[in-house]
């Protein structure tokens, strides 16, 4: 979003916006209101204001303004009344509504989807980050290229070009498509390199615990407090994009829990198609640890779009451990309960409940069963990663080996596997 002008404290005033929506016969009203109101939270994420919304209740939306006429010359007067100059539709627009829309009122109009991804290009920090920004962004303009600029439809001129020759309009789609394909195979050697670092963290032999959840639920906050990290956190939408991983050495307890971006009702596409590559390390994690604000009167709705998400994803059948976070902010209030589900009441912002979700996060990863090695003296390393990396139960120590009973995670017993004493069969049962 553009900011113009600045305020008496000589700040750069906040662009000022209607937000609108259709209300379909199978919404609910409250469904609608919450939807804006999230809205509302978004343009603020980028720098503007929501000064007035409009709601209009339809069988449909209408081809040409996704609104009815009666409806656009309402929010018109809305915008001049409140000196708007955008209008944010919660619903997506087609190109030619998009157009007849900013047409009839004269103000600059965009969707929820146009909205987000302005958000993502002010807060991707990473140059994996502003790729995927950037193929999001130009896949949603595409096919809004028609009518956005004038000079798009004329004729290239000069020698040689005369007749139909091709348009501006066709050169311009035929750039960002040359740009959108060498993104992608940037975006593949992005992924080929986080592949690569997954299966580093896979050969410390520790188990990988993936932080999701709906935009805002505290995910960040979270991983500062178990981990010690200092990653910027604040109650905002959409504060964390690019993917982070940290070591929890806590309670006894130690796995790697990673982050990424938070997810969001209406959740774009352009976006889930961009980003897939890091979301789909979801399905390489051990354990999901979902985090929902147990304070926030959408619980279900949010917990209901993440399994969406994580269902067109792929990764829909992995566990899963629930944190109810924010409990600080129900003032000793029961939490309101997602149904048919279990959660660990916490607060990531002063840290009550962290040793049940460690709790409730060791139960839920792989057991480790006990296993007996006979490791070489010779091989200091395998013995010092036992050590390191496992719980070792017992050592006898022989003449040319070390026998260790051991509990070890799956990587490094696989690493180890020489080392393995097979069991010993259990005797037959004696015949009378």
């Amino acid at each position: 979003m553009t900011r113009a002008g600045a305020d008496p404290n000589g700040r750069p005033a906040r662009e000022r916006a209607v937000i609108g929506a259709v209300r379909l016969p199978r919404q609910g009203r409250a469904a609608v209101e919450e939807s804006l109101d999230e809205l509302a939270g978004l343009v603020e994420a980028a720098g503007g204001v929501a000064v007035r919304r409009v709601v209009q209740e339809l069988r449909a939306p209408t081809p040409a303004f996704h609104f009815g006429r009666g409806k656009v010359d309402e929010i018109g007067r809305a915008a001049k009344e409140a000196a708007a100059r955008l209008l944010v539709c919660d619903d997506p627009l087609t190109p030619i509504q998009e157009r007849n829309l900013s047409q009839a009122l004269g103000i600059k109009v965009i969707d929820r989807t146009a909205l987000i991804l302005d958000i993502f290009a002010q807060r991707a920090r990473s140059s994996e980050g502003k790729l995927q920004v950037e193929l999001a962004q130009l896949t949603y303009l595409l096919p809004r290229l028609v009518g956005q600029w004038t000079h798009l439809e004329r004729l290239g001129g000069g020698i040689g070009t005369r007749g139909p020759g091709e348009t501006q309009l066709e050169s311009d789609r035929r750039v960002i498509r040359r740009r959108v394909m060498k993104i992608r195979r940037a975006l593949e050697a992005v992924q080929v390199h986080r592949g690569l670092q997954r299966e580093g963290r896979r050969r410390t032999g520790l188990p990988v615990v993936a932080l999701i959840g709906y935009t805002n639920a505290g995910k960040t906050t979270l991983l500062n407090r178990l981990t010690g990290a200092r990653l910027g956190a604040a109650d905002r939408l959409f504060v964390t994009l690019d993917p982070a991983a940290r070591l929890v050495t806590r309670g006894g307890h130690a796995f790697i829990l990673t982050d990424t971006v938070g997810f969001i009702r209406k959740l774009p596409h352009e976006l889930v198609a961009a980003f897939r590559a890091t979301l789909e390390a979801l399905k390489d994690a051990d354990l999901l640890l979902h985090v929902v604000d147990a304070s926030h009167p959408a619980l279900e709705a949010h917990l209901a779009a993440v399994e969406g998400l994580l269902v067109e994803l792929g990764a829909g059948d992995r566990p899963a451990v629930l944190a109810l976070n924010k409990m600080d902010r129900l003032d000793g209030e029961r939490p309101p309960r997602p149904a048919a589900r279990v959660g660990v009441p916490i607060s990531a912002a002063t840290g009550a409940g962290l040793d049940a979700l460690l709790e409730a996060i060791a139960a839920a990863l792989p057991p480790v069963r006990p296993v007996t090695l006979r490791v070489p003296h010779a091989d200091g390393a395998a013995l010092a990663l036992c050590y390191a990396q496992g719980s070792v139960l017992a050592r006898a120590d022989e003449p040319d080996a070390v026998r260790l009973e051991v509990e070890l995670p799956p990587a490094v017993l696989a690493a180890l596997a020489p080392y393995v004493v097979p069991a010993l069969p259990a005797p037959a049962a004696m015949l009378d």
